[in-house]
């Protein structure tokens, strides 16, 4: 019957300054926060790697680390056998006994290797090993957390600007803002302080790319979640958010509780709240909606100050508003851009018309408009020409007057109101009326029958 226990060589095992490496070891894990059994692995790895070279032939060489007395041994280990198949894991009877003349066929032996003749190189070796690793392990850790944080508002520094690509500096990792996640009319310098929301996370070579953005509406929540404490424990809550970045957005917002208005929590005292996020967005307008899933009364608050008229919904994804002529413009907004808006807010195609325009349509018009297919070209809303009325839900920095923040809210009472461009162009416009009945009364005179005398 063979012998399978192993028969050790006399070498002593070597123990040089094994204790410093260890501590050392438990030293980078702790900083870096990384597993000690991947850092002792990486370690018996360049060992054996190291072994191997210095011994120049084929052998089965293991590394053994005991952690908690500080000591490493290096051997081969190889089995005794008439005949060598395996040349790295077998050794010729005949060889064995030279080194351990009680050595058997099937026993196992086991030669201890100094690691000062090969260990200063396998431990540089394992070092640099050690160092990439943990390198890859803290680039997967910060690509694993901020993979989690997508959503989230960050602050970083502008570290460089690129051919419109500006490079954040986050802390612990950089981030991109590409061009088309910018606020265009924004200007930025190196060193100052930026925000932004998190959309992506990508592997780059380098590294994760953390991608953030300034012109999303996740951008805009979170600006709220910040100002506003009660969107921040849930008491008011943000049903949904569209924009044109650095020109116009609308966010609808809702409660439960009765006794909380959630338009006002959004405007803060005096507007202090939403004052705030209007100068971060570069003095975007921002219209705060009180969220219902009536849809006639969501269109009216949508497009609110607008008086809307009337509100037809056209089957499961259009709705014809009928607009007050005079607030016709206001609704439309400058290109078209809030009744866009309010399109993206209820999800549904929106084609308004003024109540005078559609009164004077013929009963065959309204059919074709009403009927859910495509409206001829005769019977499309026209285009408004001219200048915009004002816009409303424009908040701009350092108001005074609260009042003067037009939040859309209910739907209030029609009031005629005069703006002072209207009083000027009113003003203007009588002149030129009183002109022209001097004119006219001239003309009647000259047109009057003259006398003989005058004739004479």
């Amino acid at each position: 019957m063979n012998k399978t226990t192993g028969k050790r060589s006399s070498k002593k095992v070597q123990q040089t300054k094994t204790m410093d490496i260890v501590a050392a070891l438990s030293g980078v894990t702790k900083e870096k926060s990384i597993s000690m059994d991947m850092v002792l692995d990486t370690l018996k790895d360049a060992l054996v790697t190291g072994a191997k070279r210095y011994l120049g032939t084929p052998v089965n060489v293991e590394a053994k680390i005991d952690h908690d007395k500080g000591m490493i041994e290096v051997f081969t280990r190889q089995t005794v056998v008439e005949t060598v198949e395996d040349a790295e894991k077998q050794i010729a009877l005949t060889d064995a006994k030279q080194i351990d003349a009680e050595l058997e066929v099937g026993d196992e032996l086991i030669q201890d290797l100094d690691i000062d003749e090969f260990g200063r190189t396998a431990i540089m070796t394992a070092k640099q090993v050690i160092v990439q690793r943990v390198r890859e392990a803290e680039r997967e850790k910060i690509f694993s957390d901020y993979s989690e944080r997508v959503g989230e508002l960050v602050t970083g520094t502008v570290q460089q600007i690129d051919k419109g690509t500006i490079l954040v500096n986050l802390g612990r990792t950089e981030a991109i803002l590409p061009y088309k996640e910018q606020i265009h009319k924004e200007r930025y310098r190196q060193g100052s302080a930026i925000r932004g929301c998190i959309v992506d996370v990508k592997h780059n070579s380098k590294g994760p790319q953390v991608i953030i953005s300034r012109t999303c509406p996740e951008f805009l929540a979170r600006l709220f979640e910040l100002e506003v404490p009660e969107i921040f424990d849930k008491t008011v809550r943000i049903v949904k958010v569209v924009r044109d970045p650095g020109h116009r957005s609308k966010i609808a917002v809702s409660t439960t509780d009765e006794r909380v208005d959630p338009v006002g929590a959004c405007v803060g005292m005096r507007g202090n709240r939403v004052q705030a996020i209007v100068r971060e967005l570069s003095n975007e307008r921002i219209d705060i909606i009180n969220w219902t899933e009536e849809l006639s009364l969501l269109v009216r608050r949508v497009f609110s100050p607008a008086e809307v008229k009337r509100v037809f919904p056209v089957g499961d994804a259009k709705i014809v508003a009928i607009i007050k002529n005079e607030d016709l413009a206001q609704a439309i907004g400058r290109e078209g851009q809030n009744i866009r808006l309010a399109s993206k807010m209820i999800d549904k195609e929106i084609d308004v018309y003024g109540d005078e325009e559609y009164s004077a349509f013929s009963e065959e018009k309204r059919n074709a408009i009403m009927s859910g297919l495509p409206v001829p070209e005769e019977f499309a809303p026209a285009p408004v020409e001219g200048e915009e009325a004002p816009l409303t839900a424009e908040f701009e920095p350092e108001v005074e007057d609260v009042t003067k923040l037009d939040v859309v809210a209910e739907p209030a009472e029609p009031v005629e109101e005069t703006s002072e461009t209207e009083a000027i162009v009113n003003e203007a416009l009588e002149e030129i009326s009183e002109g022209d009945k001097d004119v006219e009364e001239e003309i009647d005179k000259n047109n009057e029958p003259k006398s003989d005398t005058e004739e004479a």
